[in-house]
């Protein structure tokens, strides 16, 4: 889709951001670092998760609906679609639905890998349909890479449970990984050997089929909140030096770039967002959002609005 180009005027320009459910704060968090003049307006379609479960049919009549909502009801010149799951496998039905230009988290995430890898090999993990729909694959071979999927449907729940953090440093590592993991609480103790498990196993294939990864994709909006724990593992389960592409900041970079906005210098890490406009809605469950949510954007939500996006 052509870039309009940013507002020339005095009034910011109001991006509209969808997801299934919470994750998608991550990309939300990251777009505010890069464009904290912006207004945004954030949706959850909470009523009807998890998309993964619903036909394709069926996901793309619900993300239309939230496009619309954003579009014809917030004034959202722009799209940004923060869910892997919908960018996958509904991103043409969005665009055919609203008249704004629409960003979703494969392209970026596969421009970023391309541009990180050296030996042209990639590993992706995903949630089960973003993986079932290989659209990462697919965008990956576009590009010239190999790239290897899996599946780790366990990670989000234990993203929502918390169970993330705090951790060691990897400075101060110098023990087997099950030695690091008994350094942290042991819900971390129990994400860490999860993480563990998914990595050799995708580790082992990737050998199999002679590849020689040198980056990893984190394909689902909730991973971030996993980096550390991640980065941690990778030194002691993958080879040496694996670049780790984070799709929400991916994603961040290429709105950058397709509204014309200046970007802005990358917040440290734990630093407070920039205050913005910003309104949340969510199609049910308010509360648990507002609770999420604040550890998904690193700042408070503020009051959920509940809408109602129909059947």
């Amino acid at each position: 889709m052509s870039n309009t180009g940013s507002k020339t005027g005095a009034t910011p320009p109001t991006i509209g951001v969808f997801d299934s459910g919470f994750g998608g704060l991550t990309v939300l968090r990251a777009l505010v670092a890069r464009l904290p003049r912006a207004r945004f307006a954030f949706i959850g379609d909470t009523a009807r998760l998890p998309y993964g479960s619903k036909s394709r049919r069926t996901i793309a009549r619900y993300a239309a609906q939230s496009a619309q909502f954003l579009v014809n009801e917030q004034g959202a010149e722009f799209l940004v679609i923060a869910c892997n799951t919908a960018s996958a496998l509904a991103l043409d039905a969005i665009q055919d639905a609203v008249s704004v230009p629409v960003l979703g988290m494969i392209k970026p995430g596969a421009e970023a890998a391309r541009a990180a890898s050296r030996t042209g090999d990639v590993l992706v993990i995903a949630t089960g349909a973003t993986f079932e729909s290989h659209a990462y694959a697919t965008a990956c071979r576009a590009r010239g890479l190999r790239a290897l999927e899996k599946a780790c449907p366990l990670l989000v729940p234990l993203v929502e449970e918390g169970w993330t953090g705090p951790m060691i440093a990897p400075a101060a590592v110098t023990g087997p990984c099950a030695a690091q993991a008994a350094a942290a609480p042991p819900q971390v103790a129990v994400t860490a050997e999860v993480i563990r498990i998914y990595l050799n196993e995708l580790n082992a294939e990737a050998a199999a089929l002679g590849m020689n990864p040198d980056t990893l994709v984190l394909g689902c909006t909730h991973y971030p909140l996993l980096r550390p724990l991640l980065e941690l593992v990778l030194a002691r389960v993958v080879p040496a030096g694996i670049r780790v592409i984070d799709s929400a900041e991916a994603a961040a970079d290429a709105a950058v770039l397709l509204f014309g906005q200046q970007e802005t210098e990358k917040p440290a890490p734990g630093a407070q967002l920039p205050i913005t406009q910003l309104r949340c809605f969510a199609t049910d469950s308010v509360e648990k959002f507002e609770r999420l949510g604040s550890r998904f954007l690193n700042r408070p939500t503020g009051k959920v609005e509940l809408v109602d996006l129909g059947g």
